[in-house]
């Protein structure tokens, strides 16, 4: 009798060493998953140049989402090469004394299955929000602004300068 409990006592050590090599590479396995997806949901991040090679926009992330603010532009001051240009085209009065400098062109952006998506993009040359999506091509971003469906849109690509 003796001998099998400490046949039984083993047996459970064994089961209990197993379980807890599969619970180590599960969460090493889940761990190292999370890390790859933040990573890849990240990459968006840096600094941009725009198509027409006039703006760079950083795209930074606050909580969970992704946002694109202006950093510089070739023409950012009035004639008088002092004073920063306004958003003089924005169909919101109250909108149109900000600058174009530092201005938040896309906003609420989350990242899903590659892209990201639901946010907003604004053009401050014509003074109109989009909806828009964004995606990774190489190492440059396509970017598209759309009313109702992507479908009925227009994509622009940036290039990444950091």
């Amino acid at each position: 009798m003796q001998e099998n409990k400490e046949i039984t006592i083993q047996k459970n050590n064994k089961q209990k060493r197993k379980m807890k090599k599969v619970i180590a590479v599960a969460t090493f396995l889940l761990t190292a998953f999370t890390v790859t997806f933040a990573q890849n949901a990240d990459a968006v991040k840096g600094v941009w140049l725009n198509d027409n090679k006039d703006a760079k926009v950083e795209i930074y992330k606050s909580g969970d989402k992704y946002f694109g603010k202006i950093t510089w532009t070739k023409d950012q001051y009035e004639a008088d090469g002092k004073t920063l240009k306004k958003d003089s085209k924005n169909a919101d009065e109250k909108l149109r004394s900000r600058t174009i400098l530092n201005m938040v062109i896309l906003s609420d952006l989350s990242y899903d299955d590659g892209e990201w998506t639901g946010g907003e993009l604004y053009d401050p040359k014509s003074g109109k929000t989009y909806k828009s999506k964004v995606k990774l091509k190489g190492s440059n971003l396509e970017i598209r602004g759309y009313v109702g469906s992507p479908m009925f849109g227009k994509s622009t690509t940036w290039t990444r300068i950091s």
